[in-house]
C-alpha cells in the first residue's frame, strides 16, 4: 500500500513539472522589411491565472517591438520576460486587459533590435469563461 501511495505522489509530481514544457510553442519568424510586423507565433489561453511561452528560433529573429493580438476571448495580460540569445532577461511589467479581437499596446525592447530574442515568456488570465480559450498571437517589427 504504501509502495502504491510513492509511485502516485511520484507520477503527480512528474505530471505537475511536466505540464509547463506542453505550454511552450517553437517559432521560426520569417523575414520581412524593418517597420513591418512579422508573426512570431500563437499559443492557446487556458481559462485560468496561466503562463505560456514561445521560443523563438532564428535566423529572423532580431526584434525591436512586439504586440499580442487576442481572438476567441478576452486576457489580462500580466507581465513578459524576453529573454535574449546572450541568456538576458528583459522583465517588462504590461497589465493590461486586452479585448477579444483586440491588441496589446506596443512593447519597445532594450537594444532595440540588436539582440536575438531567443524566448517570450508572459502571464496571464482570461476573463471570458465561457467564450473558450483566447488564441494569443505575438508580433515582432524588427
Amino acid at each position: 500500500m504504501q509502495r502504491r501511495n510513492v509511485m502516485i505522489a511520484g507520477g503527480l509530481t512528474l505530471a505537475t513539472v511536466a505540464t509547463p514544457a506542453l505550454a511552450q510553442k517553437v517559432a521560426h519568424p520569417h523575414a520581412g522589411a524593418p517597420g513591418q510586423w512579422r508573426l512570431i507565433g500563437t499559443t492557446h489561453a487556458n481559462h485560468t491565472i496561466d503562463h505560456d511561452g514561445i521560443v523563438v528560433a532564428g535566423p529572423f529573429d532580431n526584434f525591436r517591438r512586439i504586440k499580442f493580438k487576442v481572438t476567441d476571448a478576452s486576457l489580462n495580460l500580466y507581465r513578459l520576460v524576453v529573454t535574449y540569445d546572450n541568456g538576458a532577461p528583459d522583465k517588462i511589467e504590461v497589465r493590461q486587459n486586452i479585448p477579444r479581437g483586440g491588441e496589446s499596446r506596443v512593447i519597445d525592447l532594450r537594444g532595440a533590435g540588436k539582440r536575438s530574442v531567443r524566448r517570450i515568456d508572459f502571464w496571464y488570465d482570461t476573463k471570458e469563461l465561457l467564450n473558450g480559450r483566447a488564441d494569443v498571437t505575438v508580433f515582432g517589427m524588427a
